[in-house]
């Protein structure tokens, strides 16, 4: 091993040395746990560098890593030097922080992890998650970042993020996920990311289901924070879409919500492209246009252009991503029941006529049912597995819910045995599409990319 791909590994060796909720079975949440005074002092002690620009908080179960790297795109694009700190990453641990659209590299990692360490020492009993968050937000100060996009890891009311003060606050759709630990009901959970809310800090919500809207909405104005409901305030007509990616219409805005009002003429009857597919990225691109329309109310200046080229080039792997045209294989982050209705309705609408082999694993703690039981109609064979992650279900706990289910399946005890299995079972009508897990698309990306060079 070269001597810095070794600094490198000893760097994550020591994050990961501390207590990682991620990796931890039958989590329960609580203050003791996670505990934002324990994080507030280490920001403190470090000089408090997420103070130094400004921030847009991000949270939900599904859609926050699309909408942030759509923000990040038309920020950039408008000129501006953004941040973007997110959570899991699916190949690298660099994905997770990045300047513009360039990861942090391992060696600047390796000199924020020693820069850190005697401050780790004076805060007890920090977590994994507390140190990356501290890292992340030193890297943006000390890069100079104008507005860094923050996604939540994990709820947000506790969550290590929740201490910043953002120029805007984001809740993408709250559907079931982490119920062991964020309550077993989409009002508990909506309490729980409504959590990031703060005293007059404008609030963008997507789509959501009725108790969710409406949690929501009653802690906005418990805070005195203005609502603006992507759902209700653009409509969006999709006129063209492909397998790479896919372009609309703004239909309506209305203009009533917002200060800076010249631009929406302009926006109105304008097509734009994503290169991301599905009709849920429609709803998180109208949520990110809503958001960079009240960025201009609080003085950016984001012109359409840049708003188009924004949209045009944005980028975030594992979202219904093409890693091969022949043979056609995709991978999705799909891992609780609503993303996989979505999931499945992309399928059905994107793949119609074609054999569907689905590589499918999940981690333990899951709607693993669910999931499949949504599926299991529309892919014609289904091979289970497991990454080696902690925290992956056991493929024999897979087969007991195929069984249940009376879906027949194929066992395979590695990722890479079952990408080998979907290849032999393919012809040229065939998609092999991996999904459950952010770690089995990421596994298989790997695995792909070793195996062609690419």
């Amino acid at each position: 091993m070269k001597k810095n791909e070794q600094q490198y590994q000893q760097a994550l060796d020591y994050i990961y040395s501390f207590i990682d909720y991620s990796l931890t079975r039958n989590l329960r949440y609580s203050v003791e746990k996670f505990n934002l005074d324990r994080m507030k002092q280490f920001l403190q002690l470090i000089g408090n560098p997420q103070a130094n620009y400004k921030s847009i908080h991000v949270a939900g179960t599904k859609g926050k890593g699309s909408t942030c790297a759509m923000l990040t795109s038309i920020l950039a694009n408008g000129g501006y030097r953004t941040g973007f700190y997110s959570s899991p990453h699916m190949i690298d641990f660099t994905e997770r922080i990045r300047v513009g659209n360039q990861r942090i590299s391992k060696q600047r990692l390796v000199k924020l992890v020693d820069w850190i360490r005697p401050y780790v020492q004076r805060i007890p009993e920090l977590t994994t998650f507390e140190i990356i968050t501290a890292i992340a937000f030193k890297y943006f100060s000390d890069e100079k970042v104008q507005i860094a996009l923050v996604e939540v890891g994990m709820g947000g009311r506790l969550d290590a993020t929740n201490v910043i003060l953002p120029v805007l606050s984001v809740v993408t759709p709250i559907s079931h996920d982490h119920m062991k630990i964020l309550g077993t009901t989409i009002e508990k959970i909506s309490e729980e990311k409504a959590g990031i809310i703060k005293i007059k800090v404008p609030l963008v919500i997507a789509s959501q289901k009725k108790i969710a809207r409406k949690v929501l909405i009653e802690t906005a104005i418990k805070n005195n924070a203005p609502v603006f409901d992507s759902e209700q305030l653009i409509r969006l007509e999709n006129t063209e879409k492909s397998l790479d990616g896919q372009s609309f219409r703004v239909q309506k805005i209305i203009e009533d919500y917002f200060i800076d009002r010249k631009i929406i003429p302009r926006i109105k009857g304008k097509e734009f492209y994503i290169p991301l597919i599905g009709e849920h990225q429609l709803s998180n691109a109208k949520t990110a246009l809503v958001s960079i329309l009240l960025l201009n109310d609080l003085g950016f200046k984001i012109t359409v252009d840049q708003i188009v080229k924004g949209f045009r080039k944005t980028n975030w792997q594992g979202r219904f991503e093409c890693i091969s045209k022949k043979p056609l294989i995709f991978i999705d982050g799909a891992h609780n029941r609503d993303s996989f209705r979505k999931f499945n309705t992309t399928l059905q609408e994107y793949f119609e006529g074609l054999q569907k082999i689905l590589i499918f694993g999940a981690s333990e703690d899951k709607e693993v049912e669910f999931m499949l039981k949504i599926i299991r109609k529309t892919v014609d064979k289904v091979i289970l597995t497991r990454t080696e992650h902690p925290r992956a279900m056991e493929v024999g706990e897979l087969k007991k819910v195929t069984e249940k289910l009376k879906i027949k399946s194929i066992y395979s005890e590695s990722v890479e045995d079952s990408l080998q299995i979907a290849l032999k079972l393919t012809n040229e009508d065939t998609v092999i599409i991996a999904a459950g897990s952010i770690f089995i698309a990421g596994a298989i990306k790997r695995i792909w990319m070793d195996q062609t060079g690419k």
